[in-house]
């Protein structure tokens, strides 16, 4: 069966309320002008799903699976557009680059995209896409065992003795699943395929020049673009940064989330210990840290039977990949202290409402093909093991997992390409915002990615708390200034500080 086969047998089936592209003619977009690489043009028509904004369009784009063999196998690009409101005015397009590895921005014309502020909407195409890999687009799947679909399996946690000797195994049987179950594709999904895959879209836009707003891991995709495309980038906005640094890659997103649960712990305490608050769980902000680390132990001894979660018990570790969800964002605090004041009382609340499993699937795999693929992870137990005692001594919150072995630790395949270095070679068009307090993409990070980037950037850091920052977690201020960018090219003559 082709890629593109396998695509259309099972895109309804994987992702639910996701738009795709229909069958109609309307005129299409050529990229004679385009400069860069040739591609087909695009034919817009209606998209599938509800809920979404009636002027948007979507549209399917082939690209090679393998860059090295352009002339190859081809696999499909399912992208979308709401046009720019007011076209005579129109400046490009706004690429929105969505977060992951395995998220997609194919919706986000329809919905994040329309916070953006009338002057930007006026003058930019709003453009999403879902990413090679995911569906609808040409699908990746693992047909990995139920059980390793969890997150603390995705995102797996050592033992409650420190022991990675389970998480080895997991890897194994992970790793030799995609191997088995997920075809030439499985080989070809990585960041800088993907942004091989946005300049052909650039192309089909018939754009010279591309804008973008990537967002966490959008951000590493963005820069990367951004170094192998530098004259094809005009305003370009990294939302909650990514380290960028070569050598590790993805194992230094994973091993941030340490820093970034120290550094929203204490605003999770002073919320948990504030009078009238409803889920208060202490009297005092210095209390909260004791009081989850003797309930995570507990918790690890002691599991409480969960029906209908997987896995189907609250243990420590599910507590703690918890924590990690909740601290995305302030408004997700009540989720971990109610989880918490219920499992105090020897109690669970109702099983969390998981995604379609083909939606779990599908996703996992892109992930896996991305993280994998982007760089090599040590294959032996013995340095995990080291790294895993040391984090857990130094960050007992996190219990070492920040440091353990994913599946990638059993990845069959060798990267085809070394990790896209960002330097300051190019146009100085790029706006960083970052919260000071973000457990998936910390500021310690970010700061890499400025000082990579050097006289390319100017970095917003904001006083907040929360992953995703423009429009999101942020404050007034750095939203005035990302927006002022966006709309005006504007932006601050040096870095600056949002309180």
């Amino acid at each position: 069966m082709t890629q593109r086969k396998r695509s259309r047998s099972i895109r309804n089936a994987a992702i639910v309320g996701v738009s795709t592209a229909l069958l109609g003619v309307t005129a299409p977009v050529t990229a004679s002008a385009a400069g860069g690489s040739t591609t087909d043009a695009l034919t817009w028509s209606a998209c599938e799903g509800t809920g979404l904004d009636p002027r948007q369009e979507c549209a399917t784009l082939d690209v090679p699976m393998d860059y090295a063999d352009p002339d190859g196998p081809r696999i499909e690009m399912a992208v979308s557009r709401i046009p720019a409101e007011k076209p005579d005015a129109r400046r490009g397009a706004l690429l929105l680059i969505a977060g992951g590895p395995g998220g997609s921005s194919l919706n986000d014309p329809s919905g994040k995209g329309q916070k953006l502020p009338q002057e930007v909407r006026d003058t930019h195409d709003l453009i999403g896409f879902a990413p090679r890999g995911l569906a609808p687009s040409t699908p990746a799947d693992c047909g990995l065992e139920y059980g390793d679909l969890a997150t603390s399996r995705l995102r797996p946690w050592p033992a409650p003795d420190g022991s990675v000797d389970g998480n080895m195994t997991t890897a194994r049987r992970m790793a030799d699943a995609c191997a088995r179950n997920g075809g030439e594709l499985i080989k070809h999904l990585s960041t800088a395929n993907e942004a091989r895959d946005i300049d052909r879209l650039r192309a089909a836009l018939g754009e010279r020049r591309i804008s973008a707003w990537g967002v966490s891991y959008g951000t590493y995709v963005g820069s990367v673009y951004a170094q192998l495309f530098p004259h094809r980038t005009d305003r370009i906005v990294l939302d909650s940064v990514d380290n960028p640094d070569p050598a590790l890659v993805n194992r230094a997103w994973l091993a941030a989330h340490e820093r970034g649960v120290e550094d929203t712990f204490p605003h999770f305490a002073a919320w948990a210990s504030k009078p009238g608050n409803p889920d208060r769980l202490a009297d005092r902000a210095a209390d909260v840290r004791p009081l989850f680390l003797r309930l995570a132990a507990r918790l690890d001894r002691e599991p409480i039977p969960w029906p209908g979660a997987n896995p189907e018990e609250l243990n420590g570790n599910v507590l703690r990949q918890t924590m990690l969800d909740s601290f995305a964002a302030p408004g997700r605090y009540p989720t971990l202290a109610r989880l918490m004041r219920a499992a105090a009382e020897g109690t669970v609340p109702p099983a969390p409402q998981a995604p379609p499993e083909a939606v779990l699937q599908n996703v996992a795999a892109v992930g896996a093909g991305v993280l994998c693929n982007d760089v090599a992870w040590p294959k032996g137990a013995a340095g995990y093991e080291k790294d895993v005692a040391e984090s857990r001594a130094k960050y007992p919150l996190t219990a070492g997992m920040p440091r353990n072995a994913m599946l990638c630790a059993a990845w069959p395949y060798p990267p085809r390409e070394a990790p896209v270095r960002i330097t300051d070679r190019g146009p100085s068009n790029v706006l960083l915002v970052q919260n000071e307090r973000d457990v998936n993409t910390p500021l310690a990070g970010a700061l890499r990615m400025r000082e990579a980037l050097g006289r390319r950037a100017v970095m917003v850091t904001v006083d907040s708390t929360g992953h995703d920052s423009y429009l999101a977690n942020g404050t007034a201020c750095g939203d005035a200034t990302v927006s002022r960018f966006l709309a005006t090219g504007q932006r601050p003559g040096s870095d600056v500080y949002c309180d």
